[in-house]
């Protein structure tokens, strides 16, 4: 869009709530992709145009009449249109997401969090804990920290290790623990799945491992691109990350443990290639699919079955 096009609509739209709407019509004729906090062109033109004026997205729709200085126009004008031109997403362009209720910073160093995991972390993992209340709670491949982070907060007594394989997801990680000021309950730990974690035992571990293939990702709208591609696909062309966590998380499993995993639409090629593993797919209320549940003792007796097969 011009510049004199810029002037045009600086002195036409004066409200809040009309650039909230122009964004979502600008978006949607752009056919930008969604999925990164948002899933619809409104809800990611609030959003931008919220943060660009200081605004609390939680902010009364009085407020939304409210008229905007000429300096605050340009301003969201400009964002709404690099949001367009770049195909980044809006957490990127903002250095804001929430996940689970909590708000998080988030640059390109690590994918956006987004796993319905948060759903059944607000819910403390019931009904699937039951009566049992973890100590110990591990987030393998925890990218921004979010799931650790929730979790900590869900489970204040707990202590809670994330591991992460890039320093830079750890860094982010970090900067998000000092945000909610979380402390030494938290430890982060530089590791490839379980390989360069020290031996113990959790009663909880939770994890978003990379299980898309390098072609699907490929396939991606633009949006995606601006992510960490290794936090999709983790370099491999198949589920071999994910066989790999399954095989080794009996050793880091207290015996009443239970393991959260989240595949997303490779649940269908998990099943194909493991029909008899022991895993409860979990019913999301809010949407999404390929997040299961395994108890300890039926991994590990699985895992000893594979082996003995071979």
């Amino acid at each position: 869009m011009s510049i004199d096009n810029n002037h045009d609509i600086a002195d036409t739209l004066t409200r809040v709530l009309d650039y909230i709407r122009w964004g979502a019509t600008r978006f949607n004729a752009a056919e930008l992709a969604f999925g990164h906090g948002s899933d619809n062109a409104l809800d990611e033109a609030a959003h931008l145009v919220l943060d660009t004026l200081g605004l609390d997205p939680n902010l009364p729709d009085l407020y939304l009449a409210a008229t905007l200085a000429p300096a605050e126009r340009n301003a969201v004008i400009a964002v709404l249109e690099r949001r367009i031109e770049s195909r980044m997403p809006a957490a990127y362009l903002t250095q804001k997401t929430w996940f689970a209720g909590i708000e998080f910073f988030v640059d390109e160093r690590v994918i956006v969090p987004r796993s319905p995991i948060a759903e059944l972390i607000e819910a403390e993992f019931q009904p699937w804990l039951g009566h049992r209340e973890p100590l110990s709670v591990l987030d393998l491949c925890t990218g921004s920290g979010a799931i650790a982070i929730a979790c900590a907060m869900a489970f204040p007594e707990a202590r809670v290790v994330a591991t992460d394989a890039s320093d830079d997801a750890l860094a982010v990680a970090a900067i998000n623990s000092d945000k909610h000021d979380i402390g030494p309950q938290v430890e982060y730990v530089r590791a490839d799945l379980f390989d360069g974690l020290p031996a113990q035992r959790f009663d909880l571990i939770v994890t978003n491992p990379p299980y898309v293939t390098r072609d699907e990702w490929e396939g991606l709208a633009p949006e995606y691109k601006h992510e960490p591609g290794f936090a999709f696909h983790g370099d491999t062309d198949d589920l071999s990350l994910v066989s790999r966590l399954l095989f080794d998380a009996p050793d880091f499993l207290s015996d009443d443990g239970l393991l959260v995993l989240e595949v997303g639409y490779s649940a269908f090629a998990l099943e194909q290639q493991y029909p008899d593993l022991p895993i409860t797919w979990v019913d999301l209320q809010r949407g999404g699919l390929g997040v299961g549940v395994i108890e300890a003792c039926d991994l590990a007796a699985w895992v000893k079955a594979q082996q003995v097969e071979i």
